[in-house]
């Protein structure tokens, strides 16, 4: 089995990751990769802190991770201050179905109990009720739904 890890994007490794896509059914549910980055310029320069990783096989990117802390200014959750959200997390679709997005997410979480921007009680995430896979994965982590709805999207949220 592959060893996962979180690594910064870097010159060397931004194209491989904005080349990384889900399947064409999937793309309803996450931005693509460049976007995400270029949101976290804007989230950096307003008061946020966002981290953005790309997710690693062993030597080769596999997927993506935007995690916040601190966003303010934007029509969110009421769990959303104070906590760490995981904003867009995504496997390329040729890697998909081989565990790698449940071995990011305990990396993902492993990361943000570090508590790397500022403390919190909570980490959050948003899913369509559509998306049935990311759903059954958040809830094998404990993440539960608070009973708000973002976006038209549920918000699902994990005691730290």
């Amino acid at each position: 089995m592959s060893t996962i890890t979180l690594q910064n994007i870097t010159l060397d490794n931004r194209r491989a990751v904005f080349n990384l896509e889900v399947a064409e059914e999937q793309r309803r549910f996450v931005a693509s990769n460049l976007s995400s980055v270029a949101s976290c310029y804007v989230l950096s320069q307003n008061g946020g802190y966002p981290f953005p990783f790309a997710i690693y096989a062993d030597d080769k990117p596999v997927g993506f991770v935007m995690i916040t802390y601190g966003i303010t200014g934007y029509d969110l959750p009421s769990i959303a201050e104070g906590s760490y959200c995981i904003l867009r997390l995504m496997i390329d679709e040729q890697f998909q179905n081989r565990g790698y997005g449940r071995q990011a997410m305990e990396k993902i979480l492993d990361w943000i109990r570090t508590c790397p921007a500022g403390p919190a009680q909570y980490s959050w995430i948003s899913y369509s009720a559509e998306n049935v896979h990311a759903k059954r994965l958040y809830e094998s982590f404990g993440f539960r739904d608070n009973g708000e709805i973002c976006h038209d999207e549920y918000i699902t949220v994990l005691e730290l």
